[in-house]
């Protein structure tokens, strides 16, 4: 009797534990921490904030630069792996790094000659690429500290970050005040929200520079497979400025409206572009009919099955493969080779304020700038 008393205490006590394992599964929420990134050489703290969604899916972000420092995904067997370059401690950031998972501004991309003219006015920016000013100059908002709130909803977690850049900071008119909204969903999204408002008419193009790797940081990109819904990329010269008119995709190394390996027209220098560029480094302009936010890109690793579909409300993306890199950073375990990443950087076209045929980058006083971004992560 006491064995038979004994063996349905145990069976009891094994199936309350299995509800106690279910309850807990379903009681997942998605949750936000904060803890000390370190501190920067003028004395300031910088944070670094991790966004958890009830899958288990983490994004950790540093209001230094609105850096995305780690964003993990699941394999098709279920396992998470972190699959953006970067770093594990402030320091690196702090030192020279190609803009990795950092915020963007006030002007994506490159300006021919470090200049342009608005209103009859010429304005002279900071060069820091060649003779030219390339993604906000020499301390753009990739290397400022932003105002960081921490926002939480029924089933989503975000952060809220603000900036006011003064007028004339790195050349640029009027005191542009910035609002980027980071938010992380339980379908494993990335939405990325900015807005900005000025006091006087200037120019703006803001976006996100994050290199993936769905390998998980194991292997270089070459093997992965994109689409790009795009019949058309904004040719450049050997400086990387545009030549002011568009080139079809059909029939060159440019054509991604199917998936295609990104290895294989990576390096075909008979084509001028790819010479250009060093490889894939052009903006795509995005098939669009209006501003809604739209699918455009997708990318997939074969071998792990990860999978990562890309929205904007942007007319193009600056589609870039890491071509510089030179295995001299390191971080996470990894060595940053060249073509160890690969950048979608969601934007209006490069040097658009010099060149009045291309969507206007203008903001007057009284309106509102606006673009979302979404990154959705998913396993094939």
């Amino acid at each position: 009797m006491k064995r038979i008393t004994y063996l349905f205490t145990a069976l009891v006590g094994l199936a309350l534990a299995g509800c106690s394992k279910t309850n807990d599964k379903q009681e997942m929420i998605s949750t936000i921490s904060k803890e000390v990134f370190g501190e920067l050489p003028d004395g300031q703290t910088a944070d670094l904030y991790t966004l958890t969604n009830k899958n288990g899916m983490t994004v950790n972000i540093t209001n230094y630069g609105g850096i995305i420092t780690k964003l993990t995904a699941a394999d098709k067997k279920g396992e998470w792996a972190d699959v953006v370059l970067g770093f594990d401690s402030l320091a690196p950031y702090l030192g020279e790094h190609p803009f990795f998972g950092a915020l963007v501004g006030r002007f994506g991309n490159r300006i021919a000659n470090g200049k342009f003219t608005l209103n009859g006015t010429e304005y002279k920016l900071a060069i820091n690429n060649g003779p030219n000013s390339l993604h906000g100059g020499i301390k753009g908002f990739d290397k400022v500290l932003w105002k960081a709130t921490e926002v939480k909803e029924d089933s989503t977690v975000g952060l809220k970050l603000e900036y006011t850049s003064k007028d004339m900071e790195e050349g640029y008119p009027g005191n542009l005040n910035v609002t980027v909204v980071y938010t992380l969903t339980n379908d494993n999204s990335l939405s990325i929200d900015y807005t900005a408002t000025t006091d006087k008419e200037t120019v703006v193009n803001l976006t996100n520079h994050s290199y993936f790797n769905l390998t998980g940081l194991k292997r270089d990109i070459l093997g992965h497979e994109v689409t790009i819904l795009s019949d058309s990329i904004v040719p450049v010269n050997k400086e990387l400025i545009p030549t002011g008119k568009l080139r079809a995709v059909e029939g060159t190394p440019f054509d991604f409206r199917k998936a295609t390996v990104v290895g294989a027209g990576i390096d075909k220098t008979d084509d001028e572009q790819i010479k250009n560029g060093g490889g894939y480094d052009h903006c795509w302009v995005i098939n669009r009919t209006d501003k809604a936010l739209i699918p455009f890109a997708t990318v997939k690793d074969p071998e792990s099955g990860r999978f990562m579909e890309v929205f904007t409300t942007e007319p193009a993306v600056q589609f870039y493969t890491g071509n510089f890199l030179d295995g001299g950073l390191k971080g996470k375990g990894a060595t940053f080779g060249k073509r160890f990443g690969l950048c979608l950087e969601t934007e209006h076209y490069p040097d658009a304020p010099n060149q009045p045929q291309f969507p206007s980058t203008s903001l007057k006083p009284g309106d509102t700038y606006r673009t979302t971004t979404v990154y959705k992560f998913s396993a094939k």
